[in-house]
This record gives structure tokens, C-alpha cells and sequence, in this order.
């Protein structure tokens, strides 16, 4: 379930606990390139934290470093207190990243007891074919998977080692709506436990209904942080969606309308204040139906977020 934002408060509450993994005043470049600049971002155990941003912001190399795969040029780099590289540190941590390779020719039963071997007090493997719902894949080796079921495969190779930390790197990518929901639905009991999860994901949608702390990360830098009800809430306006006899170019002309998209036989038309827009669309057009009207949501606060920030480095 989706909490509403009443909700959300009380949840941070009752989960935020001591920082279990941070970047204090992290700045890392490849070359030339400056993946990120001077970043302070803090993960607190027992909740789930969404790192959001576009393509290239820096959310892979923030969680490169975390997991203690890259030295940063500057600052310093914490998970449970001490260096991400200390083997005691690591045999806490679990990940799911989108990069390596995995063997084709194992089997997943077997992927999992090998990876389960490297950890002193792992999760009984029937527990993890479960959470993972590979319980009928058992005996299927990894390169006769499917795309999905490769997701899962990694995921339960992720969780495996019953580790405090977990890094989920984009995990729901290739799923069905099913399969997606499933795996939300394990990611809140691991957080029930007490675990921890630093999520990546491009699905909003996702991030609104599993984190209790988003940052949103552009060009390197943390330019937006809170609870999802307070990120949406830096973005005021309304979305309006109708089916309208209406051109778009028309539409856009109306006062107060920021922005308007064909979406299959319907509009969807976002605007600053919904009133004075739904008076002239029914002034306009009356045969206007089909008309809803919602609150902006994470979509819009993170396009707006992250076109503002694109928009002042380009005038600085």
C-alpha cells in the first residue's frame, strides 16, 4: 500500500535511527569529468533511502563509493562508521548493481549457496528462493533465464548474506507490474527487520511508495533531500487530465498552464492553480469530459528540480 502523506511522518519516526552509511564532502573525477562535487549525504539504519537523478547525475558513483569499489578524490567515504573496504563493514553490506557478470552455466541454487558461503550468518536458502520468488527456478541455470528472472536471480544473491545494509541498484528493471509489486513487498519486510536499503531507481512510482528519504542528485550535486511528501511539495500545481476537442497549441495559451502532453485519447494539461484553468477549458469546449484533477506528484517535483538546477548551471 502507498502511504498517504500523513503518513509519512509518523513512519520517519519510528525509523530513523544512527547513520550507517554517509559521504562527507565527497568529490570524485574521472579525467576531466567531475562525477561529483563536494557531496554530504547520510543513510540512516532502518529506513529506506531513494537516490534519484538523470542519467550521469552520479547516482552509480555515489554507491560505487559507498560500497568501496572507488576511492574518492576528496572527503571520506563511511559505512557503519569505518572505511567501506574493511572486510568486518563488507560482510554487513549486500548489493545488487547493475554491473558484472554473472556464471551462466550454475545453477540458481547453486549461485546462491556459493554467495551464501562468503557470509557467517546467511539466510537459509529456501527463505531467500522465497523472498525472491524463484522457488520453482531452483534447478534452472542463470543463462536459460529471462530477463526478469535474471533480476530476481541477482536480487536473492543480493539478500542472501541476511546483510544490514543493502544497495539496490535500479532492481526492478525488466519486471512485470506483478513481479515489481512482490519485490516492493520484500523490500518493506527486509525494513521491518531492521534493515537497511540505499535505492537507485528510475521508476517514481517506486521511490514514492517504498522510500522514507529521497535525495535528488543532478551534475554531481545533492540538490533536493527529504521525505517524498516534502519533495513533492517543492513543486506547487495541479494536474488536469481530459478529453478535449482542443488543440495542444491552443491549451497552452490558456493562462496558467505550464505545460500540456497527448497522452492516447485524453490530455494531460499541468497548471499552476486548477480553477481558473478548468473555467476556460469549459468556456472553450463543451464537450469537455472525462476531466480529473490530482496534485502534482514526484514526477513533476523531480523534472522541475532537476530542469531549475540545469537551467542556473547554465546561467552561472
Amino acid at each position: 500500500m502507498i502511504a498517504t502523506q500523513e503518513e509519512v511522518p509518523s513512519r520517519q519516526q519510528t525509523r530513523t535511527g544512527t547513520v550507517v552509511a554517509s559521504l562527507e564532502g565527497v568529490s570524485k573525477n574521472y579525467g576531466e569529468i567531475r562525477a561529483l562535487r563536494n557531496v554530504n549525504f547520510a543513510v540512516h539504519s532502518g529506513q529506506v533511502v531513494a537516490l534519484l537523478g538523470p542519467n550521469g547525475a552520479g547516482k552509480t558513483t555515489a554507491v560505487k563509493l559507498l560500497l568501496g569499489l572507488m576511492p574518492p578524490n576528496s572527503g571520506k567515504t563511511r559505512v557503519f562508521g569505518g572505511d567501506p573496504t574493511n572486510p568486518q563493514n563488507r560482510l554487513r553490506t549486500g548489493a545488487m548493481l547493475q554491473v558484472g557478470r554473472v556464471p551462466e552455466t550454475l545453477r540458481i541454487g547453486e549461485h546462491i549457496d556459493l554467495f551464501s558461503s562468503y557470509y557467517p550468518s546467511p539466510m537459509p536458502l529456501a527463505e531467500v528462493l522465497a523472498a525472491a520468488g524463484l522457488e520453482k527456478l531452483r534447478d534452472r541455470k542463470f543463462g536459460d533465464l529471462s530477463g526478469g528472472q535474471r533480476q530476481r536471480t541477482l536480487f536473492a544473491l543480493a539478500i542472501c548474506g541476511n546483510p544490514d545494509l543493502l544497495f539496490l541498484d535500479e532492481p526492478t528493471v525488466g519486471l512485470d507490474v506483478e513481479a515489481r509489486r512482490s519485490l516492493w513487498e520484500e523490500i518493506r519486510r527486509l525494513v521491518e527487520r531492521g534493515k537497511t536499503v540505499l535505492l537507485t531507481t528510475h521508476y517514481l512510482e517506486e521511490a514514492d511508495a517504498l522510500a522514507d528519504r529521497i535525495a535528488v542528485i543532478n551534475q554531481g550535486e545533492i540538490i533536493a533531500e527529504g521525505t517524498p511528501a516534502e519533495i513533492k511539495a517543492q513543486t506547487s500545481g495541479k494536474r488536469i487530465r481530459c478529453i478535449t476537442s482542443l488543440k495542444l497549441a491552443t491549451l497552452l495559451q490558456i493562462p496558467g498552464v505550464t505545460d500540456v502532453r497527448q497522452d492516447r485519447n485524453a490530455v494531460e494539461i499541468h497548471a499552476r492553480e486548477a480553477e481558473s484553468v478548468v473555467r476556460a477549458l469549459l468556456a472553450r469546449d463543451a464537450s469537455l469530459s472525462g476531466l480529473e484533477i490530482t496534485s502534482a506528484g514526484l514526477e513533476e517535483a523531480f523534472l522541475a528540480l532537476t530542469q531549475n538546477n540545469e537551467f542556473g548551471n547554465r546561467q552561472n
